[in-house]
Order: C-alpha cells, then structure tokens, then sequence
C-alpha cells in the first residue's frame, strides 16, 4: 500500500478526500430545484449536496444533508454553507404567495439570493450559480423585471470569483402546488412559441437544472449570463 508522504493516508483514499465536492442548494422545493436536486443526487462529481429549507424536507439520500435554517441570520446561514464548493440559487416567490406585498416579494427573490451570495463570498466558496429571468434589468419599469436585474447587479458587485447567471424564460414542468392560469399560459405558449423570438421560448425546468450542472464545473472565472439558445445547447 503505497502512502501520502504529506498525510499518512492510503494514496487512493487521499485522491478521493481531494476531489470530493459539495454542492449545496438554496429552493430545493421549486420546480427547477427539485429536479436540480434530483441532478446533483445523481451525478458522481459532487460527493455531497446540502440544501437549506425552512421546514423539514423529507427526502432521504446518502449523499444528502438537510440544514434547517434561518434565512435572516446570519451565523446560521455561514454555519450552513461552509465547506460548499458550489452553491446553487433558485429560490422565488409569487404574487399570489406573498398576497400582492412588494415588500415580502422582495424578502424572498432579492434577500435571499443577495444574502447567500454575501455569505458564500465571506465563506470561500468560489462558484455561484443563480436562476433569473430573461429580461432582467434594473431599469426595468416592471416590477419583476426590475427586481430580478438589481438581483444581478448586485451580486456582481459582491465578485465572487466565478458567477453564472441563467436567465431562463417561461418554464415548463409539473408544480407541486397549483397554478390554474400558468398551466393555460403554458399550454397557449407551446403552440405559439414558434411565433417568438429565441430567447424568450419556453423552456423544461429540467433543462435549466441541467444547464446549472453543466456551467458549476466549468473552470474560467468571472460573470457569465446565459439565455435560452445557451441553456438548450448546454442541457443537450
């Protein structure tokens, strides 16, 4: 058996402590997270995946480790994602959640995702990988648009070493929780699709899962924003 010179440790196992990697993810319950979950459970590269929930989340999978926390504190979300290698974003909220409140919608789609992107930066995680929506601008005169943009400018500002946006257009999937007029709007945008510019084309939360996957092992640093011929390309 040969040993690490450094450690003492069996040489196969110290390659293996080496490259393990641990993913954590933030909206585990949402449609693009929970097929995101269903990814990173699947694929050998990450060794680990935590998620951060709220409420007790039942799922069991030996790579798994459920972190209950608070996502107004602080030392309870630096305490969660310690040691991650990548973080995975894709927390949000609707109008009809939040019962029309700009204020609560805030919390949930520009706290959140900003808060983590702080406390990854403090933590040493080096690649974060967030979904947003096409269109974002801060500019924006609609609230959502506007919302999902001062998302991105401000976690540019905050330069973690390696960023990747998705900004994913109408998505396509089976919710857990009922949505009557989305379900009618997907069905109507599948047949006119065709009549729509590329980038603004519906698209299968799973392809987005899969594109996050796909853009958290790639090794050049900086800001990269990706829209739906990318998304397609990357989840092929």
């Amino acid at each position: 058996m040969i040993l690490c010179e450094l450690c003492g440790l069996p040489l196969q196992n110290n390659i293996k402590i080496m490259s393990a990697k641990t993913a954590t993810l933030i909206g585990a319950t949402g449609l693009i997270g929970g097929e995101l979950l269903k990814l990173l459970l699947d694929d050998p590269y990450y060794d680990t995946v935590k998620i951060l929930v709220r409420r007790p989340f039942t799922m069991e999978h030996p790579k798994l480790q459920k972190k209950l926390v608070d996502f107004n504190d602080a030392d309870s979300l630096l305490v969660a994602l310690d040691g991650s290698d990548v973080v995975f974003v894709a927390v949000g909220t609707t109008q009809k959640k939040v019962k029309g409140d700009k204020g609560a919608y805030r919390k949930v789609d520009y706290d959140i995702p900003v808060n983590i992107a702080r406390y990854c930066k403090i933590a040493g995680c080096k690649i974060f990988v967030l979904v947003s929506s096409i269109g974002a601008n801060s500019k924006s005169n609609n609230f959502y648009l506007k919302l999902k943009g001062e998302v991105e400018d401000a976690i540019m500002k905050i330069e973690i070493e390696t960023v990747h946006i998705i900004q994913s257009s109408m998505l396509l999937g089976k919710r857990s929780e009922s949505r009557p007029l989305e379900k009618t709007g997907q069905s109507l945008i599948k047949i006119f699709s065709f009549l729509l510019p590329s980038k603004y084309k519906p698209i299968q939360a799973r392809d987005v899962a899969k594109a996050m996957v796909a853009v958290s092992k790639r090794k050049e640093e900086g800001f990269f924003v990706y829209e739906y011929a990318e998304i397609k390309k990357m989840s092929s």
